[in-house]
């Protein structure tokens, strides 16, 4: 199969960071892994000024959420998703240049537990103006603006 320019959608970044955890022992749960493809989607949005799915994630009380992807793993609750797939298989059908970013991605937060991405995400724009003036414990469904992530994430890879 050809590998693409980009990723037709975000079950295949899912993908690759539950093939991390197989490969790594490292479990991850969904919390965990919302969090990830957010991060994955806001560093390609800063760093190659373009998105790797056109989905929008939502501001939910746990952080950024895509709500289609939540549903797909909300059978696992809060423990660890179990699903045999392989890195290298996942790596075949994404282009180098998302395969770098997922790397890098992984190296930042791959190790960091649900709760401390989700701690991130709270303290970080895109998902605070997105909230408004919700209070942290509020339902909310608005989407995060792509275009406020890729300025956030931009000035924040500046500063590194």
């Amino acid at each position: 199969m050809s590998k693409r320019a980009v990723a037709s959608d975000y079950n295949m970044i899912a993908d690759y960071f539950i093939a991390l955890s197989n490969e790594t022992g490292s479990l991850i749960t969904n919390l965990k892994l919302q969090k990830l493809v957010y991060y994955a989607q806001a560093w390609s949005l800063a760093l190659n000024n373009k998105a790797l799915f056109d989905d929008d994630f939502q501001a939910w009380v746990h952080g950024p959420v895509l709500p289609a992807l939540y549903k797909r793993y909300s059978s696992f609750r809060w423990n660890p998703i179990c699903k045999d797939v392989s890195l290298d298989k996942v790596k075949e059908h994404l282009n180098q240049e998302i395969v770098q970013l997922l790397e890098e991605v992984s190296s930042v937060y791959f190790e960091l537990d649900a709760y401390k991405l989700e701690r991130l995400t709270h303290a970080e724009e895109p998902w605070i103006k997105a909230r408004g003036s919700l209070a942290v414990n509020e339902p909310c469904q608005q989407c995060i603006d792509k275009e406020i992530m890729r300025q956030f994430y931009s000035r924040l890879s500046s500063e590194i």
